[in-house]
């Protein structure tokens, strides 16, 4: 029976993809530490930030630093030590005093559909704190780890929200368990905001948005109350802090999640009219933190789409005839698709890949006399590090059976 479930439901066809490997145990507190002090002075005129790495304490363990570089977006290079490029990677190699690397960062980010995942005018900016630091490799003394804080300046009367926690001094604490090297990522939100707080289960909620644009902050907030702590039941390790932005036009007019964060577009509902939820979708994406291995985004996919309806169902937001007709809409939808054997996931694969993802949970249900369900598959992917390949979901589904 369980030889069927994998052939018949999961059609896995074995592309000689690795099991996820669990994800490093965090840094031990008492190991030494360097400090990295980032700070990005915002320039909205211009549509950039300077930015400066600086290594506060320490600089000496490290040895070097390789940043991935965008020509069409980073420039202005400067430093201490030694600077040199290799292609479109910048290796510095700091001095054991004053140790700084200093540039120019264009951060507006336009889609081929000319939206924006990345946008400033006079008033407001939004876009990732990914972009204000390239991608980085690092070689440093064994045994140490980093510290990080972010410092962000803005013009007068500007406001920012970030993911992290604050200090007094208004600098950001970039800590990250699972990062060799602490850098800052997750949305980003400042300028002329209004933001919202609430502790919703173990979780900090932060909702922000710029003035007058019509977003109801606070009805996200009460439609968090009802859903997140079905969410956090669902994730046990669901993140201890939770921001989420919205912006109008000409922003994305979608939904983009990011570490313990996500984007959603002021025009988007909490729940759409067809049941399903782009907001739950997200928070999905959020609590997993996965991406997808070859064939496999399906899975991804399908999975924040399934569980956005079970959060829902559950928490007792979509009722149960709701919560059917929903699923008979997306099994309409899904037979459009021929196969879920593609690169990327959209509307009919998706749709199909949830008509899948359910059958897979009656089966597990059926065979382990409802002791376990696909929710176990899914915790399982969530603490696990690396791509979701479609051996490794085989691997899991097949777990919960021993």
């Amino acid at each position: 029976m369980r030889i069927a479930l994998t052939v018949a439901l999961i059609a896995i066809a074995l592309c000689g993809c690795s099991l996820l490997q669990p994800r490093p145990a965090p840094p031990e507190a008492q190991r030494p530490a360097f400090t990295i002090f980032y700070t990005a002075w915002v320039k909205p005129d211009e549509k950039i930030a300077t930015v400066k790495i600086r290594l506060s304490e320490n600089p000496e363990w490290v040895n070097w630093m390789r940043f991935y570089i965008d020509p069409a977006r980073h420039s202005g290079l400067l430093s201490s030590g030694q600077l040199s490029m290799q292609g479109n990677e910048a290796l510095w190699t700091p001095p054991d005093e004053d140790a700084w690397l200093q540039y120019d960062v264009q951060l507006e980010s336009q889609r081929s559909n000319g939206r924006y995942d990345g946008y400033m005018t006079d008033d407001w900016a939004l876009f990732r704190a990914d972009d204000l630091v390239p991608p980085v490799r690092t070689d440093f003394k064994d045994g140490t780890q980093s510290k990080a804080k972010l410092e962000i300046n803005v013009p007068q009367n500007w406001s920012v929200v970030t993911r992290y926690p604050q200090y007094t001094s208004g600098r950001f604490k970039v800590d990250d368990d699972d990062r060799l090297i602490d850098r800052p990522t997750g949305w980003l939100l400042m300028g002329e905001i209004g933001t919202r707080r609430e502790t919703i289960g173990g979780t900090k909620v932060t909702v922000s948005a710029p003035v007058d644009q019509g977003i109801k902050r606070m009805d996200m907030i009460a439609f968090l109350r009802w859903t997140l702590p079905t969410m956090q039941e669902l994730f046990p390790e669901f993140p201890e802090r939770l921001l989420i932005v919205s912006a109008d036009d000409p922003m994305w007019r979608g939904a983009l999640s990011a570490p313990n964060s996500l984007y959603l577009h002021a025009d988007r509902p909490m729940i759409s009219g067809n049941g399903t939820s782009t907001m739950i979708h997200e928070l999905v994406h959020v609590a997993m933190s996965a991406s997808s291995g070859p064939k496999a985004d399906w899975i991804v996919e399908g999975l924040a789409e399934y569980y956005s309806l079970e959060v829902l169902h559950r928490s007792g937001t979509l009722s149960t005839e709701r919560y059917e007709a929903a699923h008979r809409a997306l099994a309409e939808w899904g037979a459009e698709a021929e196969s879920l054997d593609v690169d990327r996931s959209h509307g009919p694969i998706t749709a199909k890949a949830v008509g899948r993802l359910r059958a897979i949970d009656a089966e597990i249900r059926e065979q382990s006399g409802g002791e376990r369900s696909l929710d176990d598959v899914v915790r399982g992917l969530a603490t696990m590090d690396g791509d979701i390949t479609r051996e490794a979901f085989d691997a899991l589904v097949e777990s919960v059976f021993h």
